[in-house]
């Protein structure tokens, strides 16, 4: 039932006329995926540098709230361009993505790194020493690290998989 929706919405999705100029253009389709792949390395890059941090393999003598404070950030407003460069993508190409189940494993592991990430920006933000009270929050904060650093580069691997998976 969900797939007939979906290639029944993806069909109409490629006659739009928005559509249509995404495909037309020749320009539009890589120069969205250059703006999305660089978008992806900025967040990306700032995730792994706090929990680069949290394991303590980096910047050890700097605080994590000032790490924190310093990448988590810039992750919010990047998502923001990822959404759009990845929306108009998806409505120029919309049986790439929206027929593939590659997309839906990589929209699910956005969103748990998403919450991930906000989980850890408010710990910080709440309570700055949150990680370094005691053993047993330095070994949690480690193992989220490692979450996170996991989820990060399945995205990475999932983005890059679309491409080569059957869609439909």
């Amino acid at each position: 039932m969900i797939d007939a929706v979906l290639s029944d919405f993806s069909r109409w999705l490629a006659t739009t006329e928005l559509s249509h100029t995404i495909q037309a253009a020749g320009w539009v389709i890589p120069t969205l995926q250059t703006i999305h792949i660089l978008s992806v390395a900025v967040v990306f890059s700032s995730a792994i540098l706090v929990d680069l941090r949290l394991w303590r393999l980096l910047n050890r003598d700097v605080p994590l709230p000032e790490v924190t404070r310093r990448f988590l950030p810039v992750i919010w407003p990047v998502l923001l361009v990822l959404l759009i460069t990845g929306g108009l993508l998806i409505i120029g190409e919309p049986r790439r993505s929206l027929l593939n189940s590659t997309f839906y494993l990589k929209m699910a592991l956005l969103a748990v790194a998403i919450l991930l990430t906000a989980w850890l920006q408010w710990s910080v933000s709440s309570s700055p020493n949150f990680w370094d009270k005691d053993r047993g929050r330095r070994i949690a904060g480690q193992l989220a690290a490692s979450v996170s650093i996991l989820v990060w580069c399945g995205i990475l691997f999932a983005g890059r998989w679309i491409a080569y998976t059957q869609a439909g």
